[in-house]
């Protein structure tokens, strides 16, 4: 079959692999419809992302048709068609028998990211993402083997767009755990840092949950339009107002918003002495958008981060965080435990997740899109690739 392979830094291949096969009883093989290009997959494709091995394959946004089953699935049948969760989660381990599917005990072989992990078990592991997460192989490919088949690929009923289902994958639950994280509920006010895929998904869902006011702070124009236009988001390119936390405090009387969601993750664009920092492995993660979100969030405020961190960062502002008496909640998505919901919202039309899609092309055209999404040329806000 053809899929995406990893080849080092800005160097991704579509070639001929061997097709996959069960492993288990209870996995599936899926024939790929759809799949995508996440800003996760960004972090891969720079090289930040470390234990990556030549021939990977990528992709953990993906939907299909099921071909095969293993003798132990019971919860589909050749034929079926299936989002699948990025996250793969056994079910019955104590994370997942408290909804908490990114933190499954049994699924990761790898050693997960925690650099003070104490023996702990590591995360759940995730599609295409890393011998970190398990190594298993992603699903930016013709077919893929899905392990745990029983808990968490969502059947969709006929009639409905791959599109339109697609991003319940991985960035719409992305996007609502957050707001869910974040306490949004009728008359929030809210800043979300990262007009990227899980920040416009972030700010669909605080407009699902009844967000009054949604701040979205970007340094791409075309990306804040978008988020203006289609969300009722008010636009801060942070190229142009030197302090966007400022300028969220002085609209609102002082106070700084309810919650803010911090959708950028450990690339943020930081000074000159972060990048230094980071280069020299002195930092592992630019902290900007993080002392932002601290600095724009009301006394008794929620500070939300799906976006992706690694190691350390200097700067974090404990002292403020104290001082304002802030809640954090982060960490990977229960994607499992969201899907059946927003896929009813999608479905009574609340929700249109497939409009951020921008670009389509060809899974053979697959390094192109990474190159391109890469580069933000061409207005891209997010691919959808065909096999």
């Amino acid at each position: 079959m053809q899929a995406l392979t990893y080849h080092g830094r800005k160097d991704v291949r579509v070639e001929t692999v061997p097709d996959p096969v069960l492993a288990a009883d209870d996995d599936v093989i899926l024939r790929v419809t759809a799949t995508a290009i996440c800003g996760s997959d960004l972090h891969l494709y720079r090289g930040k992302i470390p234990d990556l091995h030549t021939g990977d394959v990528l992709g953990h946004e993906f939907m299909g048709v099921v071909e095969e089953v293993g003798r132990g699935v019971s919860q589909l049948r050749p034929g079926d068609r299936v989002v699948v969760p990025f996250v793969i989660a056994c079910g019955e381990c104590f994370h997942c028998r408290l909804a908490e599917y990114a933190a499954c005990e049994t699924t990761n072989t790898g050693p997960g990211a925690a650099l003070n992990a104490k023996g702990m078990l590591p995360p759940a592991a995730l599609f295409g993402y890393s011998h970190l997460y398990g190594g298993v192989a992603g699903g930016q490919a013709e077919f893929a083997r899905v392990p745990k088949a029983n808990v968490g690929p969502l059947r969709i009923p006929e009639g409905v767009a791959d599109e339109q289902v697609l991003f319940l994958s991985d960035i719409l639950p992305t996007g609502y755990q957050a707001a869910l994280n974040a306490g949004v509920k009728p008359g929030s006010t809210v800043a979300i840092f990262g007009a990227g895929p899980v920040g416009l998904m972030s700010a669909a869902s605080c407009r699902l949950l009844g967000a009054e006011t949604i701040f979205i702070i970007d340094h791409l124009q075309y990306r804040l339009d978008f988020a203006q236009r289609t969300y009722g988001a008010t636009p801060i390119d942070f190229t142009t107002v030197d302090d966007p936390a400022e300028y969220i405090v002085s609209q609102t009387g002082g106070r700084g918003v309810d919650a803010c969601i911090e959708a950028v993750g450990f690339e943020a664009e930081g000074s000159a002495l972060e990048s230094a920092l980071t280069a020299v492995k002195l930092e592992g993660s630019s902290g900007v958008a993080i002392r932002q979100a601290i600095a724009a969030a009301r006394r008794g405020g929620v500070v939300s981060i799906p976006g992706v961190y690694a190691g350390f960062i200097h700067g974090f502002l404990l002292g403020d965080a104290f001082d304002k008496g802030l809640t954090f909640k982060m960490g990977q998505t229960h994607v499992q435990g969201l899907m059946p919901e927003l896929l009813t919202a999608i479905l009574d039309g609340k929700l249109d997740p497939g409009n951020i899609i921008s670009h389509r092309m060809r899974l053979g055209d697959a390094a192109a899109g990474y190159a391109m999404f890469d580069a933000k040329n061409d207005d891209c806000r997010k691919i959808v690739l065909t096999p």
